[in-house]
């Protein structure tokens, strides 16, 4: 038979945990305020030259905060901001960049958002496939991507010249814009070693893509985009285009 006072007990002391607990998650958040309030003047005040913070948020580490400057420049820092760490956070257990992922996931594009009248295309195959590339013309890592993309089918290349590196890299990618088969003359180049031949019209559409680039923090070459807006720097080899390509889901 079940003792009422006992159940009356149970019920009071149930009733006061979920009320406890209640409590405290409504006392979390402006704990959590406070923290990145207290972040946020103490490193204003101690590093003056450090631009204005955007945003302060909880890492996986316990104790650690992610502090984002200039749109997806990454810092980390205690609780209070009497630290701060510029490096790289690496997930052991993962085997994963934590850093790289977010400043990857931070300086995505839509691929529909990309100037694509500044650029030619290279279809293959049926071309179902969306990658946009922006390439240096004397870029030796470019020329290797070339290669390895040489081996991939079924994909529309939408290629954006994008010189970086010299007055010549210029001066390649205009002729190369300018030419009657840009894709051929492209190709040409990056991967016979055929100097593209000089060739002269409007080719501010290459001047517009360095602007674009330097707008949205494309630092190297070569810099890909997939269709789902996921943005890989550097030359990766063919079957990572391949996992990338299936993995891209606009």
């Amino acid at each position: 038979m079940i003792d009422p006072r006992t159940s009356h007990r149970g019920l009071s002391l149930g009733h006061m945990a979920a009320t406890l607990s209640l409590g405290l998650g409504l006392l979390c958040t402006p704990f959590v305020h406070a923290q990145e309030a207290a972040i946020r003047k103490n490193l204003a005040e101690r590093l003056p030259n450090l631009p204005k913070i955007e945003e302060v948020s909880k890492t996986p580490m316990t104790g650690l905060y992610e502090v984002r400057v200039n749109g997806a420049d990454i810092f980390y820092t205690d609780a209070e901001g009497n630290y701060l760490i510029q490096g790289m956070l690496i997930d052991t257990k993962a085997k994963a960049n934590l850093t790289e992922e977010r400043v990857e996931k931070l300086t995505a594009i839509p691929f529909n958002e990309l100037p694509f009248k500044d650029a030619f295309t290279i279809v293959k195959g049926n071309g179902k496939r969306k990658l946009a590339v922006f390439e240096d013309p004397n870029c030796g890592y470019c020329k290797k991507f070339e290669r390895d993309l040489a081996k991939i089918d079924n994909v529309t290349v939408h290629v954006f010249l994008y010189p970086i590196l010299s007055k010549d890299s210029t001066d390649k990618s205009k002729a190369i814009w300018c030419a009657k088969d840009k894709a051929k003359s492209f190709t040409d180049w990056m991967v016979k070693d055929v100097t593209p031949p000089s060739a002269t019209c409007d080719a501010t559409a290459v001047d517009r893509n360095v602007e674009f680039g330097k707008k949205n923090r494309i630092t190297g070459t070569p810099t890909l985009f997939f269709a789902d807006g996921t943005r890989v720097p550097g030359a990766i080899p063919a079957d990572r285009i391949e996992k990338q390509l299936a993995e891209a889901k606009p």
